[in-house]
């Protein structure tokens, strides 16, 4: 059916039609870049009614020369060079399909990684819309072909998914051989009449494995872990072992090994068991025998599970690796006999057939396997967990971790490690790419999981659920609501919408709603994006207790649990209200967080207009994000840190745990949209806002305008705008940042603008702009401290929006003084000194100081102790010791809290009126006090 474009826009979030380049089909559903449809004429594309401004497309706005534009680079260059069938390998494989010799990322992405490799998929979503974004950003076809690549082996593996297993081949030691991919849960189910109740018997089979772990079974028959023969490619000890059993683990009669099987190379195994004797081959040789092997098939009897490659223990890894030549005879082979076998087929040697069981493997097609004994027990290719419930299931891994979250009760992310999550990271990366290149098949797949996720959820009891979503990390969902109400805006499916809302954590809800403070002891990055889905579902369903939550959220986070640089969370989890210097530790500031509170903020900014949610922003993107990337090319990792410690002398790591983690991907998303905040529009088209200084050009194309803003922020005070296009009447809104207490002055062609702009505010322009017109903003920056709100000693330096950070090895906190030079206007700057050919690096007592967003390995101090020993005014020391309140606060501080000063009577003034007050207090000498004062007055200022 057509899509209406007025749903599809949410997601591009364009302002015209015209502005988004038209794609011309093909057969296969892949998009390509054609020219710019003029036949679509919808007018203003719609947005959530609720919003009462709406956001530019990433094509809408492109970045100019600046630190933004070289980041960028950097990952846009990884997303051009990296081999995108390294993160298709663990969906093939899951499906069963030929992976191409593709070897995983490793990591989190990959079963060797963290947790078995639980969240495998998750970064695939990642870097689909990192191509989506760098797609739309510049129009480059390498982005749109790399999306048509995944996106058609994602469609391939749920057809996969959706049938039943299909053999794989690979050259064998005589000809065609089966091959198992690893992290495809197949095997092959034999018939209960296999080993034929034999007395004596022999099991004869070539293998080759690709993976060492350990109690993989190249066969296993039994009917639990009580009655059983297997063959283990590789015991605890790494070599092979045989063991058959009537009385479990403890009753085994075993065979073990001398020496390891390679990998990727042909071995032949064989087990022979007659006259209480049985033997262990390897590649010809008897490597074990045990004369006291009185078991035999008939003392198992009849068995139920017949397999090849699984095990009776559940927990034990399935065989990976190729099969040709599995033999069963009914009595025990010479040893001359199992030379034979070293070099021909059964078929062809003396041997002959197995008389119980022959299977070649070497069928091309379909997912059975012939047996040539005469006996016509034909074998079946199988997954261990089945298939999916519904064919709109889509995974790196089966559906398993889905179905054992229901019934958890505690969180162990070996077993379950947010399934969820995963979910939303394939669903968003889906959806994304579809926007960026109008692929219907990718549409068709976002739609199918979230047809899979209401088939499962819906049939839940709401108790169940509640408890799901409490768990942590297991339960995790990440911001799976925001983008199934993002795809509820495409399809109108009331089954998508009643999906999103299956996802409601009331008691989280409940308590933010009522602005109740529950956060201490919460996972962060697990419940940040959970609220930008709520304030999606308050958009798509009107309930207000979405919202209103949602900014209480917010609050409690912004300034409460937020380190300067504006990231939170410690060792990922919150604290205590207030508690920022007692959380800093090598492992705070996960990026993850700070990512999520970017888009929390930018949604909630939607509703309503509060600048503090463009100043958290500015402060975020300018420090945090942009010092989470390092400045240097990787083809192979996105280097983005995991944590940004804060402790002194902390080193960051660009290339965190095992890699492909959470906060890498959201570091190539966030590097890819950098300008996706720059600008926003009235809803009705009557105001521009300009939020973010950063060179860039915007399109406006509703109103037929360009606007240019050429700038060198932050390492210049002030930006220009310049109008092209035709006339349009609009209010320009140029956010003035809390931090602009210096002064913010506008001049429009040179004239000034009248009126007073307001620290933390938005100032407006509002005339008819012609071609031509040029907007000048200044905004002198001062340099101040922000101190953590339990230790007001602990502090951070910000020049004008930059946060800045000492460069030193220490692992002590520095002891740093500012108050000496202090300008009437409160400025520290005259303490630093500007180093010479490097913009924003400032030396303060021999310690060269940087601004955080520098993507360096240098040892860094973000906090520092300040140490403020005499009371100095202008360089002139009084002689006074500085003396300080319980809580930290000095008598300078109690001062300097009272500027700016208009002159130097009125810093006298306060000077005088601080001392009486600490003299009354009992904290200082009257003695002292005048001199203090005295000196005060003697001293010469700065402005």
């Amino acid at each position: 059916m057509a899509r209406p474009l007025s749903r599809r826009s949410l997601l591009q979030a364009a302002t015209l039609a015209a502005a988004v380049p038209a794609l011309s089909r093909t057969a296969t559903g892949r998009a390509a870049a054609a020219p710019a449809a003029a036949a679509v004429a919808a007018g203003v594309l719609d947005t959530p009614s609720a919003w009462t401004v709406r956001p530019f497309g990433l094509e809408d706005v492109s970045l100019g020369r600046g630190v933004f534009a070289d980041k960028r680079q950097l990952m846009l260059d990884h997303a051009r060079g990296y081999d995108v069938n390294r993160l298709l390998q663990v969906f093939r494989a899951n499906a069963g399909l030929a992976t191409g010799g593709a070897i995983a990322p490793g990591g989190w992405e990959g079963l060797d990684g963290e947790a078995n490799g639980n969240l495998r998929g998750h970064y695939t979503g990642h870097f689909l819309t990192m191509l989506a974004q760098a797609y739309r950003s510049t129009k480059e076809q390498v982005f749109a072909d790399r999306i048509t690549t995944m996106v058609g082996a994602l469609t391939e593996v749920r057809a996969a998914l959706r049938r039943d297993p299909a053999v794989l081949n690979v050259a064998g030691k005589f000809g065609t051989a089966a091959d198992q991919v690893r992290g495809s849960y197949q095997y092959v189910d034999l018939p209960a009449a296999v080993l034929g109740g034999a007395s004596a018997i022999t099991l004869s089979v070539w293998v080759r494995p690709t993976h060492d772990a350990n109690w993989t079974r190249v066969f296993d028959f039994g009917d639990d872990t009580s009655r059983y023969l297997y063959l283990a490619a590789r015991n605890q000890a790494g070599v092979p072992r045989f063991a058959i059993t009537t009385s479990g683990a403890g009753g085994e009669q075993g065979l073990n090994g001398t020496v390891a099987l390679p990998l990727d190379r042909w071995s032949h195994l064989a087990v022979t068991i007659a006259g209480g004797t049985g033997t262990l081959y390897v590649n010809g040789t008897a490597v074990a025998r045990n004369t006291a092997m009185n078991l035999t098939p008939a003392a198992l009897g009849s068995l139920k599970n017949n397999w090849l490659g699984r095990s009776n223990y559940a927990a034990d890894p399935v065989f990976a690796g190729a099969y040709e030549e599995f033999n069963v005879f009914s009595r025990a082979l010479t040893a001359a006999e199992i030379t034979e076998l070293q070099s021909h087929r059964a078929a062809d040697a003396s041997t002959g057939r197995g008389d119980l069981a022959s299977y070649a493997f070497d069928e091309t097609e379909g997912g059975s396997f012939a047996d040539a004994s005469g006996r016509n027990l034909t074998a079946t290719l199988r997954r261990t967990w089945g298939g999916p419930s519904h064919p709109g299931f889509l995974a790196a891994y089966p559906e398993t971790q889905f179905i054992d979250l229901e019934s958890r009760t505690t969180s162990d992310y070996t077993k379950v490690w947010a399934p969820y999550y995963t979910a939303h990271k394939i669903l968003r990366g889906l959806l994304d790419a579809y926007t960026a290149t109008d692929d219907d098949r990718a549409l068709d797949l976002a739609s199918g999981m979230c047809d899979w996720m209401h088939s499962r959820l819906s049939k839940l009891p709401k108790a169940t659920l509640q408890r799901m979503w409490g768990i942590f990390s297991s339960g995790e969902f990440g911001g799976i609501v925001e983008a199934i109400c993002d795809l509820h805006t495409i399809t109108g499916k009331p089954e998508h919408l009643a999906l999103a809302e299956l996802f409601d954590l009331d008691r989280l809800i409940d308590a933010c709603a009522a602005n109740t403070d529950v956060l201490d002891g919460l996972h962060a990055n697990q419940h940040i994006p959970i609220f930008t889905g709520y304030v999606r579902l308050y958009d798509e369903t009107g309930e207000e207790r979405y919202l209103t939550s949602a900014k209480n959220f917010w609050d409690m986070v912004v300034p409460h649990r937020m380190y300067g640089i504006g990231g939170t969370s410690t060792q990922e989890f919150w604290k205590a209200r207030d508690v920022i210097a007692g959380t800093v530790s090598a492992t705070t500031a996960e990026t993850c967080c700070a990512y999520n509170m970017l888009k929390l903020s930018r949604t909630l900014f939607f509703h309503e207009q509060d600048p503090k949610y463009m100043d958290y922003y500015e402060r975020a993107l300018y420090n945090q994000v942009l010092g989470s990337k390092q400045d240097r090319p990787d083809a192979e990792k996105p280097l983005v840190t995991y944590f940004i410690g804060l402790t002194p002398g902390h080193v960051r790591d660009y290339t965190p745990k095992q890699g492909t983690t959470c906060c890498e991907g959201t570091g190539m998303e966030s590097a890819t949209k950098y300008q996706d905040s720059v600008y926003f529009a009235r809803a009705d088209g009557s105001a521009l806002y300009v939020n973010l200084y950063s060179p860039s050009t915007l399109t406006w194309v509703e109103k037929g305008v360009t606007v240019t803003q050429t700038t060198g922020f932050p390492r210049e005070q002030g930006s220009t705008l310049t109008f092209g296009g035709g006339r349009a009447s609009f209010t320009l809104l140029l956010r003035v940042p809390s931090w602009a207490a210096a002064g913010f002055r506008v001049t429009v062609n040179g004239r000034a603008v009248s009126g007073t702009p307001r620290p933390g505010s938005y100032f407006d322009v509002s005339r008819t702009w012609r071609p031509g017109d040029t907007v000048r903003i200044s905004m002198p920056f001062r340099t101040r401290v922000e101190k953590a709100l339990d230790d007001p000693s602990l502090q951070t330096l910000f020049h004008g929006p930059v946060n800045l950070v000492a460069r030193d090895p220490a692992t002590e906190y520095l002891k740093v003084g500012l108050y000496r030079d202090a300008g009437l206007s409160g400025d520290l700057s005259h303490s630093l000194t500007p180093v010479p050919g490097k913009p924003l690096h400032f030396l303060l007592d021999g310690t060269e100081w940087a601004p955080f967003s520098e993507g360096t390995e240098d040892p860094a101090h973000a906090y520092v102790r300040r140490f403020e020993p005499k009371v100095v005014f202008g360089g002139r020391d009084s002689g006074v010791a500085n003396p300080a309140k319980a809580d930290g606060t000095t008598l300078l501080d109690d001062v300097w809290a009272g500027a700016p000063f208009r002159n130097k009577g009125a810093l006298v003034s306060r000077v005088r009126s601080t001392v009486d007050a600490w003299v009354t207090a009992g904290l200082l000498s009257r003695a002292d006090g005048d001199k203090v004062v005295s000196t005060a007055g003697g001293a010469s200022y700065r402005p």
